[in-house]
């Protein structure tokens, strides 16, 4: 009798694990950008980020579909994949044309990737095949490198470093085209990396690996060996290191078994806004545009 009822439990568990990794979260994550010599926040506009990472096209239940659709109409600043796309070749070509269904979201500024440590499973013929055909879909793969662009009148610098598990991130190689001026936003997909970025300053980065432990039940005790930072509890959503923010994202897809407990397939937009004024500053704003003649030449709007 008590077998199986235990059977029974077990069976239940297992079907309701594998039923959340379609049960797609969708959140919304707002950060102010603190003014500083490098950025103007009074002229710097929000930027709209859609934050996918892990898809693991080998344990993947989220259609890009879906993706598209709940997503179809928003406006999007750019795309930023963090890596681990897949483990096996064979699956190229299904990770390719997902990026792709993401490309109908129309990010303004594009679509940013870096690899994981399951990518660089790989032989590294393949590798180079699955960076070729990203490329020749209108994607650019950075691995330790930084991408600038002008935005909103300030420089924009994409940097991407390389996975950090398998020791292929090179910090001094990924900020040696970065200059003193502009936003800062780091891409990698190892979130372990921050702790090794003290005299390399970032703005907002964002990351992905753990999976939020996956199989969180009763804790993800299985993410000990996986540097420091689960050591710490830090797993995922939004953290700050050193006053800096990074943002860990839970993934799309699964690595094992094809289950989640206590977790859930996610994306994030990250909306990077101005600081709002302090308190006193916004009455004294407010007073001012209540005065045509004395309105200021600015705006956080």
């Amino acid at each position: 009798m008590m077998w199986g009822f235990a059977l029974f439990f077990l069976f239940i568990l297992f079907a309701k694990a594998y039923r959340n990794t379609f049960d797609l979260q969708i959140s919304c994550v707002p950060v102010a950008m603190k003014a500083s010599e490098r950025i103007r926040t009074d002229q710097w506009l929000p930027l709209r980020i859609l934050h996918l990472s892990d898809l693991h096209m080998e344990n993947l239940s989220v259609k890009a579909s879906a993706i598209v659709d709940h997503l179809k109409g928003e406006p999007l600043d750019l795309i930023a994949i963090t890596g681990d796309l897949l483990d096996r070749a064979k699956n190229i070509p299904a990770a390719v044309q997902y990026v792709a269904a993401l490309q109908q979201l129309n990010p303004q500024l594009g679509t940013y990737i870096v690899f994981g440590n399951h990518d660089y499973v790989l032989p590294p013929h393949n590798l180079a095949q699955l960076k070729t055909e990203l490329e020749r879909i209108g994607c650019r793969v950075l691995r330790n490198q930084t991408h600038t662009l002008d935005v909103h009148g300030q420089k924009l610098h994409i940097i991407g470093i390389d996975d950090y598990a398998t020791r292929r991130s090179d910090l001094e190689k990924s900020y040696r085209s970065v200059t003193d001026e502009g936003l800062r936003l780091v891409l990698t997909h190892d979130p372990n990396i921050v702790l090794r970025m003290k005299d390399y300053e970032y703005d907002y980065l964002l990351a992905g690996h753990f999976h939020g432990g996956q199989i969180h039940w009763p804790k993800p005790y299985h993410l000990i060996k996986m540097g420091k930072l689960p050591r710490m509890n830090i797993v995922k959503g939004l953290h700050y290191r050193e006053g800096r923010p990074f943002y860990i994202s839970e993934g799309l897809g699964q690595t094992g078994l094809n289950f989640r407990l206590r977790s859930r397939p996610e994306i994030t937009v990250h909306i990077l806004q101005p600081q709002p004024l302090p308190e006193h500053q916004a009455v004294r704003l407010e007073q001012a545009k209540a005065q045509p003649e004395a309105a200021p030449t600015w705006a956080l709007e």
